[in-house]
């Protein structure tokens, strides 16, 4: 593997790591009270908008961060720090990073558009930060959820601003409304990728840092991407734009085969029944055509890739967060493919991200 360039099609920028201007400095002074800003507290300094407290603020705490596990001095800002990120990058064997934000939950900001207005000005930070290494960075931007028509001219905009992908918060809304089908056109439209990643979806459990509920929603997680998954297919979403393509990402695969025979399953049991939209095509050849799934370690991983389809999935090392692979992650990919062919090994860590993306 040492000629081999890796791509890691999952990693992070998260709010505590974004450097404390960067809504302020770009958005109009009579707006900061109410957009993310950072304020210090005796605790630590805190992102705020408005009265509504939204995180910590550098926070660079070993126990949820693999920079500092690894000893690596970090400010809280490492991660967004350009030069410093490609750094931790070479250090790692990372070639090509796309980076997931600016938070797993979403921006918590009641007003919907003023919530928009700050997605277009992280995007435009992303754009910004792209640009240090345009081969190697890729900062996804995030497209409003409030309206489609927004979603839509969101996407569209940050297209051409050179973004090789986009993300949907998909757990705050329903995917499964028929209202959401302009995007899926104008994603299958653009080329654009677009992306659910995990966060939401659980009822009973809450991501509460020091509870037992943090490790259980961490355990639970990944599965609640399931119900998306399902909408998108048995609504029509996919089959009725084919050249849309969703990724899954951070859901790991080992429930992957699973849902596959049970979609399929259902598909010959209840799809004939249906009034409202009858799927044409076995939902696992839909699977395959469209979806992609990002996963890091895991140790049934060779033995379900073959089940789910090689095409289908993408490693990534999750940096900064603490279960990543960061700074081993050379050494963790040998362990995830023992006893797959190279070629298998090759298209997860490089050849389907470099295409999908098209770095």
């Amino acid at each position: 593997m040492d000629n081999k360039r890796i791509y890691s099609c999952d990693d992070h920028i998260d709010l505590w790591h974004l450097p404390p201007d960067l809504w302020t400095a770009r958005m109009a002074t009579g707006l900061h009270a109410q957009i993310p800003h950072v304020i210090a507290k005796k605790t630590g300094d805190a992102w705020m908008a408005g009265e509504r407290f939204l995180g910590p603020s550098r926070m660079a705490r070993p126990e949820y961060s693999a920079i500092s596990r690894a000893g690596i001095e970090d400010d809280g800002l490492r991660a967004s720090t350009p030069h410093l990120r490609l750094a931790d990058m070479d250090l790692d064997g990372i070639w090509a990073s796309v980076i997931y934000g600016p938070s797993l939950l979403g921006l918590q900001i009641p007003d919907p558009e003023l919530k928009a207005d700050c997605l277009r000005t992280y995007n435009d930070w992303g754009a910004d930060f792209n640009a240090n290494a345009p081969e190697r960075l890729c900062v996804l931007p995030v497209l409003p959820t409030h309206d489609p028509a927004a979603a839509v001219s969101e996407l569209e905009r940050i297209a051409k601003l050179g973004h090789r992908g986009a993300i949907f918060y998909n757990f705050e809304t329903s995917v499964a409304d028929p209202r959401w089908e302009p995007l899926w056109q104008a994603c299958a439209a653009s080329g654009l990728p677009l992306s659910f990643h995990i966060g939401g979806g659980t009822s009973l459990l809450q991501p509460k840092p020091g509870s037992w509920q943090l490790a259980a929603w961490a355990a639970i997680a990944p599965l609640q991407l399931d119900e998306p998954l399902m909408a998108m297919l048995f609504s029509g979403a996919l089959e009725r734009n084919p050249g849309m393509t969703l990724v899954l990402a951070e859901a790991g695969i080992g429930w992957v085969p699973y849902a596959l025979e049970r979609m399929d399953g259902a598909f010959g049991k209840h799809t004939p029944l249906a009034a409202d939209y009858r799927l044409r095509e076995k939902p696992s050849d839909l699977f395959r055509r469209q979806v992609l799934v990002t996963f890091e370690e895991e140790p049934q991983g060779p033995r379900v890739i073959p089940l789910i389809g090689e095409d289908n999935v993408m490693w990534a090392s999750d940096y900064p967060h603490p279960d990543s692979t960061f700074p081993h992650s050379r050494q963790a990919i040998i362990e995830a493919f023992e006893g797959l062919d190279d070629r298998i090994r090759d298209k997860a860590t490089s050849e389907t991200c470099q295409r999908l993306y098209k770095f």
